[in-house]
Protein backbone atom coordinates (compact mmCIF):
# COMPACT_ATOMS: atom_id res chain seq x y z
CA UNK A 1 0.00 0.00 0.00
CA UNK A 2 1.45 3.49 -0.82
CA UNK A 3 1.73 5.82 1.82
CA UNK A 4 -1.20 7.79 3.00
CA UNK A 5 -1.32 11.67 2.10
CA UNK A 6 -0.51 14.14 5.25
CA UNK A 7 -3.38 14.80 7.45
CA UNK A 8 -4.92 18.33 7.10
CA UNK A 9 -5.07 18.60 11.04
CA UNK A 10 -4.54 17.29 14.34
CA UNK A 11 -6.44 17.73 17.70
CA UNK A 12 -4.38 17.84 20.44
CA UNK A 13 -6.26 16.99 23.31
CA UNK A 14 -3.98 17.66 26.30
CA UNK A 15 -6.12 16.85 29.01
CA UNK A 16 -9.17 15.36 29.95
CA UNK A 17 -10.01 17.71 33.15
CA UNK A 18 -12.44 20.34 32.69
CA UNK A 19 -14.87 22.20 34.97
CA UNK A 20 -17.90 21.56 32.85
CA UNK A 21 -20.07 18.32 32.88
CA UNK A 22 -22.00 18.15 29.66
CA UNK A 23 -23.68 14.87 29.66
CA UNK A 24 -22.27 14.70 25.39
CA UNK A 25 -18.69 14.99 26.01
CA UNK A 26 -17.04 13.47 23.23
CA UNK A 27 -13.93 11.89 25.92
CA UNK A 28 -14.34 8.28 26.45
CA UNK A 29 -16.07 7.12 29.52
CA UNK A 30 -12.87 6.29 31.60
CA UNK A 31 -11.26 9.33 31.49
CA UNK A 32 -7.37 10.58 31.83
CA UNK A 33 -6.21 11.60 35.30
CA UNK A 34 -3.55 14.60 35.85
CA UNK A 35 -0.75 12.36 36.44
CA UNK A 36 -1.42 10.07 33.12
CA UNK A 37 -0.99 13.26 30.37
CA UNK A 38 2.52 13.83 28.14
CA UNK A 39 4.42 16.11 29.84
CA UNK A 40 5.90 19.57 28.29
CA UNK A 41 8.35 18.37 26.05
CA UNK A 42 6.84 15.34 24.94
CA UNK A 43 4.13 17.52 23.99
CA UNK A 44 6.50 19.92 22.12
CA UNK A 45 8.06 16.82 20.22
CA UNK A 46 4.49 15.72 18.93
CA UNK A 47 3.87 19.71 17.53
CA UNK A 48 7.16 19.08 15.28
CA UNK A 49 6.24 15.98 14.55
CA UNK A 50 2.59 17.01 13.73
CA UNK A 51 3.73 20.06 11.38
CA UNK A 52 7.34 17.23 9.90
CA UNK A 53 3.87 15.20 8.88
CA UNK A 54 2.81 17.86 6.71
CA UNK A 55 -0.38 19.07 8.57
CA UNK A 56 -1.39 22.26 8.50
CA UNK A 57 -3.63 23.12 11.48
CA UNK A 58 -3.68 21.81 14.93
CA UNK A 59 -6.60 21.99 17.46
CA UNK A 60 -5.99 22.04 21.14
CA UNK A 61 -8.58 20.70 22.73
CA UNK A 62 -9.44 18.67 26.37
CA UNK A 63 -11.50 18.48 28.08
CA UNK A 64 -10.74 22.05 29.18
CA UNK A 65 -6.86 22.85 27.33
CA UNK A 66 -7.19 26.02 29.56
CA UNK A 67 -6.45 23.48 32.94
CA UNK A 68 -2.81 22.90 31.22
CA UNK A 69 -0.08 25.45 32.75
CA UNK A 70 1.87 25.27 29.81
CA UNK A 71 -0.79 25.89 27.23
CA UNK A 72 1.05 29.05 26.26
CA UNK A 73 4.29 27.22 25.40
CA UNK A 74 2.45 24.70 23.80
CA UNK A 75 0.91 27.51 21.30
CA UNK A 76 4.22 28.61 20.96
CA UNK A 77 5.90 25.84 19.66
CA UNK A 78 2.86 25.40 17.12
CA UNK A 79 3.27 29.06 15.94
CA UNK A 80 7.11 28.31 15.42
CA UNK A 81 6.43 24.99 13.53
CA UNK A 82 4.01 26.45 11.06
CA UNK A 83 0.54 25.24 11.97
CA UNK A 84 -2.17 27.46 12.27
CA UNK A 85 -2.91 26.97 15.99
CA UNK A 86 -7.09 26.73 17.09
CA UNK A 87 -8.30 26.69 20.67
CA UNK A 88 -10.89 25.28 21.21
CA UNK A 89 -12.67 25.83 24.61
CA UNK A 90 -15.41 26.20 27.20
CA UNK A 91 -13.73 29.76 27.89
CA UNK A 92 -14.85 29.81 31.22
CA UNK A 93 -11.05 29.94 32.46
CA UNK A 94 -10.49 32.48 29.73
CA UNK A 95 -9.22 35.17 31.97
CA UNK A 96 -7.91 38.26 29.79
CA UNK A 97 -4.51 37.47 31.22
CA UNK A 98 -4.47 34.37 29.96
CA UNK A 99 -6.11 35.34 26.51
CA UNK A 100 -3.44 38.09 25.99
CA UNK A 101 -0.63 35.79 26.79
CA UNK A 102 -2.25 33.46 23.99
CA UNK A 103 -2.01 36.35 21.70
CA UNK A 104 1.55 36.50 22.53
CA UNK A 105 2.14 32.97 22.41
CA UNK A 106 0.80 33.15 18.66
CA UNK A 107 -2.85 31.39 18.94
CA UNK A 108 -4.94 32.35 15.51
CA UNK A 109 -8.25 31.36 16.57
CA UNK A 110 -10.63 30.58 18.94
CA UNK A 111 -13.53 28.04 19.34
CA UNK A 112 -16.34 28.93 22.22
CA UNK A 113 -18.69 25.94 23.23
CA UNK A 114 -21.88 26.76 24.22
CA UNK A 115 -24.12 24.23 25.36
CA UNK A 116 -27.37 26.61 24.97
CA UNK A 117 -28.62 30.24 24.39
CA UNK A 118 -29.62 31.14 27.64
CA UNK A 119 -27.83 31.04 31.18
CA UNK A 120 -30.36 28.46 32.92
CA UNK A 121 -30.51 25.58 30.06
CA UNK A 122 -26.75 26.30 29.30
CA UNK A 123 -25.92 25.89 32.83
CA UNK A 124 -27.82 23.08 33.62
CA UNK A 125 -26.50 21.49 30.59
CA UNK A 126 -23.12 22.00 31.12
CA UNK A 127 -23.52 21.68 35.36
CA UNK A 128 -21.80 24.62 35.89
CA UNK A 129 -23.84 27.74 37.38
CA UNK A 130 -22.20 30.91 36.01
CA UNK A 131 -20.51 29.60 33.28
CA UNK A 132 -22.74 30.64 30.75
CA UNK A 133 -22.21 34.52 31.03
CA UNK A 134 -18.49 33.48 31.49
CA UNK A 135 -18.64 32.41 27.94
CA UNK A 136 -20.13 35.48 26.30
CA UNK A 137 -17.56 37.52 28.14
CA UNK A 138 -14.83 35.75 27.11
CA UNK A 139 -16.15 35.70 23.21
CA UNK A 140 -16.29 39.25 23.50
CA UNK A 141 -13.13 39.48 24.97
CA UNK A 142 -11.57 37.09 22.15
CA UNK A 143 -12.94 39.44 19.44
CA UNK A 144 -11.78 42.32 21.20
CA UNK A 145 -8.52 41.13 20.95
CA UNK A 146 -8.81 40.80 16.74
CA UNK A 147 -9.09 37.32 17.28
CA UNK A 148 -11.23 35.51 14.99
CA UNK A 149 -14.22 33.29 16.92
CA UNK A 150 -15.97 30.45 15.99
CA UNK A 151 -19.30 29.29 18.71
CA UNK A 152 -19.85 26.19 18.56
CA UNK A 153 -23.53 25.36 19.36
CA UNK A 154 -24.52 21.90 20.35
CA UNK A 155 -27.76 21.08 19.90
CA UNK A 156 -30.14 18.17 20.89
CA UNK A 157 -33.49 17.63 22.21
CA UNK A 158 -33.48 20.15 25.34
CA UNK A 159 -31.86 22.88 23.68
CA UNK A 160 -33.16 23.02 19.68
CA UNK A 161 -36.12 25.19 20.57
CA UNK A 162 -33.28 27.82 20.66
CA UNK A 163 -31.89 27.29 17.39
CA UNK A 164 -33.00 30.77 16.00
CA UNK A 165 -31.43 32.88 19.38
CA UNK A 166 -28.05 30.82 18.77
CA UNK A 167 -28.14 32.97 15.54
CA UNK A 168 -28.71 35.71 16.91
CA UNK A 169 -25.92 35.32 19.77
CA UNK A 170 -23.80 34.86 15.89
CA UNK A 171 -24.53 39.19 15.28
CA UNK A 172 -24.27 39.79 18.77
CA UNK A 173 -20.71 38.28 19.50
CA UNK A 174 -19.62 39.29 15.97
CA UNK A 175 -18.69 35.51 15.13
CA UNK A 176 -16.68 34.97 11.75
CA UNK A 177 -18.28 31.10 11.97
CA UNK A 178 -21.29 29.56 13.98
CA UNK A 179 -21.34 25.75 14.16
CA UNK A 180 -24.50 24.29 14.86
CA UNK A 181 -23.52 20.43 15.69
CA UNK A 182 -25.42 17.57 16.41
CA UNK A 183 -24.56 15.64 19.42
CA UNK A 184 -23.39 12.83 17.29
CA UNK A 185 -24.30 9.24 20.09
CA UNK A 186 -20.78 7.76 21.21
CA UNK A 187 -19.03 7.30 24.64
CA UNK A 188 -21.12 10.08 27.20
CA UNK A 189 -23.93 11.08 24.50
CA UNK A 190 -24.66 6.95 23.85
CA UNK A 191 -25.08 7.12 27.64
CA UNK A 192 -27.47 10.04 27.03
CA UNK A 193 -29.24 9.06 23.94
CA UNK A 194 -32.35 9.15 25.12
CA UNK A 195 -32.27 12.50 26.66
CA UNK A 196 -30.46 13.98 24.03
CA UNK A 197 -31.58 12.88 20.70
CA UNK A 198 -34.12 15.41 18.97
CA UNK A 199 -37.61 14.42 17.58
CA UNK A 200 -37.92 13.98 13.97
CA UNK A 201 -40.29 16.96 13.87
CA UNK A 202 -37.50 18.96 15.67
CA UNK A 203 -34.81 17.77 13.26
CA UNK A 204 -37.16 19.15 10.31
CA UNK A 205 -37.97 22.42 11.81
CA UNK A 206 -33.55 22.63 12.40
CA UNK A 207 -33.02 22.03 9.03
CA UNK A 208 -35.70 24.61 7.87
CA UNK A 209 -34.15 27.59 10.51
CA UNK A 210 -30.83 26.55 9.60
CA UNK A 211 -31.43 26.91 6.20
CA UNK A 212 -33.07 30.53 6.61
CA UNK A 213 -30.34 32.01 8.13
CA UNK A 214 -27.91 30.92 6.07
CA UNK A 215 -29.74 33.13 3.28
CA UNK A 216 -30.57 35.98 6.12
CA UNK A 217 -26.76 35.99 6.95
CA UNK A 218 -24.98 35.03 3.72
CA UNK A 219 -21.42 37.47 4.10
CA UNK A 220 -21.94 37.67 7.85
CA UNK A 221 -20.70 34.81 8.79
CA UNK A 222 -20.25 31.16 8.33
CA UNK A 223 -22.33 28.59 9.31
CA UNK A 224 -22.06 24.93 9.63
CA UNK A 225 -23.95 22.39 10.36
CA UNK A 226 -23.72 18.63 11.60
CA UNK A 227 -27.13 16.45 11.55
CA UNK A 228 -27.84 13.55 13.56
CA UNK A 229 -27.00 9.99 11.73
CA UNK A 230 -29.99 8.52 13.39
CA UNK A 231 -32.68 10.01 10.65
CA UNK A 232 -30.18 9.54 7.57
CA UNK A 233 -30.59 7.51 4.28
CA UNK A 234 -26.56 7.84 3.48
CA UNK A 235 -23.70 8.21 6.09
CA UNK A 236 -21.52 11.25 5.76
CA UNK A 237 -17.76 10.69 5.46
CA UNK A 238 -16.90 10.67 9.34
CA UNK A 239 -13.47 12.94 9.40
CA UNK A 240 -13.37 12.78 5.74
CA UNK A 241 -12.31 9.06 5.88
CA UNK A 242 -11.12 6.72 8.45
CA UNK A 243 -6.91 7.83 8.72
CA UNK A 244 -7.36 9.78 5.74
CA UNK A 245 -7.52 13.63 6.87
CA UNK A 246 -7.15 13.75 10.38
CA UNK A 247 -5.45 12.59 13.86
CA UNK A 248 -5.91 12.75 17.03
CA UNK A 249 -3.74 12.63 20.05
CA UNK A 250 -5.35 11.93 22.99
CA UNK A 251 -3.74 13.38 26.69
CA UNK A 252 -1.83 10.06 27.39
CA UNK A 253 -0.26 9.78 24.30
CA UNK A 254 -2.47 7.69 22.15
CA UNK A 255 -2.70 8.52 18.14
CA UNK A 256 -6.16 7.81 17.43
CA UNK A 257 -8.34 8.07 13.72
CA UNK A 258 -10.81 10.09 15.30
CA UNK A 259 -11.95 11.53 18.86
CA UNK A 260 -14.00 8.44 19.48
CA UNK A 261 -11.96 5.47 18.25
CA UNK A 262 -11.34 4.52 21.58
CA UNK A 263 -15.05 3.17 21.56
CA UNK A 264 -14.13 0.30 19.16
CA UNK A 265 -13.00 -2.29 22.07
CA UNK A 266 -10.30 -4.76 20.28
CA UNK A 267 -8.82 -2.30 18.38
CA UNK A 268 -5.36 -1.15 19.72
CA UNK A 269 -3.28 2.02 19.60
CA UNK A 270 0.01 2.89 19.56
CA UNK A 271 1.76 6.18 21.63
CA UNK A 272 4.05 8.89 20.89
CA UNK A 273 6.07 7.33 23.76
CA UNK A 274 6.42 4.17 21.85
CA UNK A 275 6.70 4.92 18.13
CA UNK A 276 7.13 8.52 15.86
CA UNK A 277 4.26 9.97 14.85
CA UNK A 278 5.38 9.42 10.83
CA UNK A 279 5.39 5.74 11.46
CA UNK A 280 2.14 5.58 13.41
CA UNK A 281 0.00 7.63 10.55
CA UNK A 282 1.76 5.32 7.90
CA UNK A 283 1.33 1.83 9.18
CA UNK A 284 0.13 1.62 12.51
CA UNK A 285 -2.40 -1.44 12.65
CA UNK A 286 -5.41 0.73 13.76
CA UNK A 287 -4.67 3.47 11.23
CA UNK A 288 -4.65 0.29 8.43
CA UNK A 289 -7.90 -1.01 9.95
CA UNK A 290 -10.53 1.25 7.64
CA UNK A 291 -8.29 3.19 5.91
CA UNK A 292 -9.29 3.02 1.81
CA UNK A 293 -11.78 1.09 0.36
CA UNK A 294 -10.17 -2.73 0.78
CA UNK A 295 -11.78 -3.34 4.22
CA UNK A 296 -15.26 -2.84 2.68
CA UNK A 297 -18.16 -5.24 2.84
CA UNK A 298 -20.72 -5.36 0.44
CA UNK A 299 -22.84 -3.29 -0.43
CA UNK A 300 -20.10 -0.42 0.81
CA UNK A 301 -17.26 -2.47 -1.28
CA UNK A 302 -19.16 -2.33 -4.79
CA UNK A 303 -21.00 1.05 -4.02
CA UNK A 304 -20.33 4.15 -6.15
CA UNK A 305 -20.61 6.17 -3.03
CA UNK A 306 -17.76 4.09 -1.21
CA UNK A 307 -15.04 6.91 -1.83
CA UNK A 308 -17.00 9.65 -0.58
CA UNK A 309 -18.34 8.23 2.73
CA UNK A 310 -15.51 5.97 3.20
CA UNK A 311 -17.69 3.54 4.69
CA UNK A 312 -19.54 6.07 6.82
CA UNK A 313 -18.85 5.65 10.92
CA UNK A 314 -16.69 2.86 12.22
CA UNK A 315 -17.52 3.86 15.89
CA UNK A 316 -21.54 4.03 15.08
CA UNK A 317 -21.45 0.45 13.41
CA UNK A 318 -19.98 -0.57 16.73
CA UNK A 319 -22.23 0.85 18.84
CA UNK A 320 -25.39 0.02 16.98
CA UNK A 321 -24.42 -3.98 15.21
CA UNK A 322 -21.00 -4.30 17.98
CA UNK A 323 -18.70 -5.06 14.94
CA UNK A 324 -16.85 -2.01 13.45
CA UNK A 325 -16.24 -3.32 10.06
CA UNK A 326 -20.35 -3.90 9.29
CA UNK A 327 -21.84 -1.09 6.86
CA UNK A 328 -22.88 2.11 8.99
CA UNK A 329 -26.13 1.95 10.18
CA UNK A 330 -26.85 4.93 8.70
CA UNK A 331 -26.92 4.12 5.32
CA UNK A 332 -30.22 2.53 3.83
CA UNK A 333 -28.56 -0.31 2.49
CA UNK A 334 -27.71 -1.36 5.43
CA UNK A 335 -29.28 -4.79 7.45
CA UNK A 336 -29.46 -2.69 10.63
CA UNK A 337 -30.56 0.72 9.45
CA UNK A 338 -34.27 -0.11 10.97
CA UNK A 339 -32.52 -0.75 14.10
CA UNK A 340 -31.17 2.73 14.16
CA UNK A 341 -34.88 3.93 12.58
CA UNK A 342 -36.27 2.08 15.44
CA UNK A 343 -34.02 3.35 18.43
CA UNK A 344 -34.80 7.11 17.33
CA UNK A 345 -38.33 6.49 17.71
CA UNK A 346 -38.89 4.36 20.99
CA UNK A 347 -36.36 6.97 22.54
CA UNK A 348 -37.96 9.94 21.67
CA UNK A 349 -41.33 8.79 22.62
CA UNK A 350 -40.68 9.59 25.79
CA UNK A 351 -40.13 12.62 28.30
CA UNK A 352 -36.37 12.16 28.58
CA UNK A 353 -34.55 11.04 31.20
CA UNK A 354 -31.89 13.03 33.61
CA UNK A 355 -28.35 13.29 32.35
CA UNK A 356 -25.77 11.09 32.97
CA UNK A 357 -23.03 13.78 33.09
CA UNK A 358 -19.87 13.66 32.72
CA UNK A 359 -17.01 13.62 35.30
CA UNK A 360 -14.49 11.27 37.41
CA UNK A 361 -16.64 9.91 39.51
CA UNK A 362 -19.87 8.63 37.69
CA UNK A 363 -20.04 4.87 36.65
CA UNK A 364 -22.89 5.22 33.11
CA UNK A 365 -25.18 2.39 33.25
CA UNK A 366 -27.64 2.75 30.24
CA UNK A 367 -30.71 1.06 32.67
CA UNK A 368 -29.82 3.65 35.33
CA UNK A 369 -28.93 7.65 35.49
CA UNK A 370 -27.06 9.56 37.57
CA UNK A 371 -27.73 12.99 38.93
CA UNK A 372 -24.06 14.53 40.20
CA UNK A 373 -23.85 17.49 42.41
CA UNK A 374 -23.93 20.00 39.60
CA UNK A 375 -24.65 23.52 39.43
CA UNK A 376 -21.49 24.17 41.48
CA UNK A 377 -20.22 27.75 41.58
CA UNK A 378 -16.63 27.81 39.96
CA UNK A 379 -16.47 24.43 40.62
CA UNK A 380 -12.55 23.69 40.33
CA UNK A 381 -11.12 21.34 37.59
CA UNK A 382 -10.33 18.30 38.57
Amino acid sequence: MNAPEPPLAALAELTHRCPLQCPYCSNPLELERAAGELDTETWCRVIREIADLGALQIHFSGGEPLVRKDLERLVEEARDAGLYANLITSAVLLTEDRLQALVAAGIDHVQVSFQDSEAVGGDRIGGYRGAHEKKIDAARRVRAAGLPVTLNMVVHRQNLHHLEAMFDMAVELDAHRIEIAHVQYYGWAYENRAALLPTRAQLDRSIEVVDAARERYKGRFAIDYVVPDYYARRPKACMGGWGRRFLNVSPSGKVLPCHAAETITGLAFDTVLERSLEDIWESSEAFLRFRGTDWMPEPCRSCERRELDWGGCRCQAFAITGNAADTDPACELSPHHQVMLDLAKSETGEAPPDFVYRNYGNKPDRAKTATPAVLTADRPAE
